[in-house]
């Protein structure tokens, strides 16, 4: 299938060099007015233009990478020529009740990757149009399969996966840069404690996603009686780092269920 990726911006651009690396067999075309982005992906063989509509004619598939406040122009301009075709759109907030009044006779997904599509390892949760046939949907999951795991959700869950999900490498790259600066702290090597640092976040979410340990049943397995992690463990309890976790999440989603109620206050007529 021939893909359009609508807007190269950060998401746009990680999702082509995602299914570049993946060797994703279809033609891959990306938009953007910004002709510095398009030169880039130019020279890695993919078919670049300014042209969302032109793009959006030429392929099976559309996908959205433009930020939520421009969904409603962008899909509008391209109403002919996405009739009867898939269209996923990546846009943070956007329902697809809006998505449905814009292009009413396109095949409708709304997902939410984060940044590690980057590296085939973004869970991306999608939700799609109820009316959906079995082999359309089955076209979208070839696709974002590519970018690592996937899951089909209730769109009721959209705006909490964004706040977690959807934020987490931000999230995660907090405790990362804090990790490092501890282990230069303690006389680390800044290559090694950082090396030291995120390789023990993969085996961690490895630890969870393939070996099926519970995070408390992990923290267990390295905690032993009068030992050194329950020393550092000590300390860490003396801050709310759970709690604050919590209320970072909780904003988040707050903030996604903001946008997406604006947009539907403000949604424009096709």
């Amino acid at each position: 299938m021939s893909v359009a990726v609508i807007g190269a911006g950060v998401i746009g651009t990680a999702l082509v060099k995602s299914l570049l690396k993946s060797r994703y067999e279809g033609k891959i075309i990306a938009t953007d007015l910004r002709s510095e982005r398009l030169a880039e992906l130019k020279k890695l063989g993919v078919t670049t233009t300014s042209d969302n509509k032109e793009a959006a004619k030429e392929a099976a598939v559309t996908i959205i990478c433009v930020k939520p406040k421009d969904v409603v122009k962008v899909l509008a301009e391209m109403k002919d020529e996405v009739k009867g075709k898939l269209v996923i759109s990546f846009a943070a907030a956007v329902r697809l009740s809006i998505l449905k009044k814009i292009v009413p006779e396109a095949h409708l997904v709304r997902a939410m990757p984060n940044i590690a599509i980057m590296v085939q390892e973004s869970l991306t949760a999608y939700s799609t149009d109820p009316e959906m046939a079995p082999e359309v949907k089955g076209k979208a999951q070839q696709i974002l399969s590519k970018l690592g795991r996937f899951i089909e959700v209730e769109e009721g869950y959209m705006d909490a996966i964004t706040g977690l999900s959807g934020c987490a490498p931000a999230y995660l790259s907090i405790i990362l840069e804090a990790l490092t600066y501890a282990g230069l702290e303690v006389g680390l090597p800044r290559d090694l404690a950082l090396l030291s640092a995120a390789q023990s976040m993969i085996g961690t979410g490895k630890l969870v996603l393939e070996a099926e340990k519970h995070p408390a049943e992990i923290r267990d397995m390295v905690t032993t009686p009068g030992g050194v992690t329950i020393e550092g463990l000590r300390e860490l309890e003396k801050v709310p780092i759970r709690h604050a976790f919590m209320r970072a999440i909780k904003a988040a989603t707050a903030k996604s269920r903001r946008i997406s109620q604006a947009s539907m206050r403000g949604q424009a007529k096709p």
